[in-house]
């Protein structure tokens, strides 16, 4: 079974500073313009967050230099208020083009933190996501289904993959009764079996895109799992689409995945929590849940997706990335 988080590990924002980052957030939402994907309003978001608490920076700060054994973060009493919210959207492919207080709190932060990115391939290149369930895809392994999510690293078949997920939550499933679920190759590393960590190593894995991009492509090159020598190595792997191409790779992945589930933390996520995983040594998946029919009262939460540094261009025939004029904005947009 997941460990639960401890509380005491989790960042509580007193009501002042709730209030505060909710001052903020609404300044921004009405002042930078209407569309979250323009340059000029993620310019606007990255100099806000100067203007947040000291008490919620420093934190988010010190997680960006050092993400831990757990390799997550989670705050909570963010100023969420489901009442507030419109129904939660039902649509496949659900996305935040607009300015909200909820939207503006998410970018904030996520400026703290690195750049925003997105991919073209996937959802038109929107930087903010919704993760929703949608009639008829529960059993779909992705943002729309409802059934247990695979552990996975974010995009772990791309070149380019973000260094963090940021999950914003602004309404719980109706019982209350789905977990982020989280686990780190620092806290299971030394668990793995000598046999295990070497075949890890080796380039015997690939990877597919999720169904969520589309019409990406289905070829993808060899890779380790675990990669960079040492006792902090980087995580590539997607239970659901990473495939072991010799036997000892297999067993090696049957045991990892073993060892996520023993190792795992569980957080419930509740409005106002934001959850960020550190993607380069840490997995994440969710437990299943129950979706209702009242599109009103369905779980919702929002994700975006960071890199410390995206590279201006990569080597043409793999992929290339913008930054919109240099104002800030980069999309990765992998080539077809």
């Amino acid at each position: 079974m997941p460990m639960i988080v401890a509380e005491s590990s989790a960042l509580h924002l007193s009501t002042e500073d709730a209030r505060a980052v909710d001052e903020v957030a609404n300044r921004l939402a009405v002042s930078a313009g209407s569309e979250v994907d323009a340059p000029e309003w993620v310019a606007a978001a990255r100099a806000a967050w100067d203007d947040l608490p000291a008490t919620l920076r420093r934190p988010v700060r010190e997680f960006r230099r050092n993400s831990g054994l757990s390799g997550s973060m989670l705050i909570r009493g963010l100023p969420v208020d489901p009442a507030e919210l419109p129904a939660t959207p039902s649509l496949l492919g659900s996305v935040q083009r607009f300015a909200t207080g909820p939207a503006a709190i998410l970018l904030m932060l996520a400026t703290g933190l690195g750049d925003p990115l997105a991919y073209r391939s996937e959802k038109s290149g929107a930087l903010v996501q919704d993760v929703v369930p949608v009639p008829g895809k529960e059993d779909f392994q992705g943002n729309a289904g409802s059934v247990t999510l695979a552990f996975h690293v974010e995009n772990a078949f791309h070149p380019y993959r973000p260094d963090y997920v940021a999950l914003l939550c602004l309404r719980s499933d109706h019982d209350r009764a789905a977990d982020l679920r989280v686990a780190c190759v620092r806290k299971l590393l030394r668990l793995l079996s000598s046999a295990s960590r070497q075949a890890l190593r080796r380039t015997e894995f690939s990877t597919a895109p999720p169904p969520s991009f589309g019409e990406f492509g289905s070829e993808t090159s060899v890779h380790p799992v675990i990669s960079c020598d040492g006792e902090d190595p980087d995580l590539v792997v997607d239970l659901e689409a990473t495939n072991p191409l010799t036997r000892e790779a297999r067993d090696a992945l049957r045991e990892l995945r073993d060892l996520f589930d023993r190792t795992a933390q569980a957080i419930r996520l509740a409005p106002g929590d934001l959850a960020v995983v550190d993607n380069r040594v840490a997995v994440h998946g969710r437990t299943s849940f129950r979706p209702i029919a009242s599109p009103p009262a369905r779980r919702w939460v929002r994700s975006r997706r960071l890199g410390r540094a995206v590279p201006i261009m990569a080597r043409l025939g793999q992929s290339q990335t913008s930054d919109h004029a240099g104002r800030g904005l980069r999309r990765v947009a992998v080539r077809q």
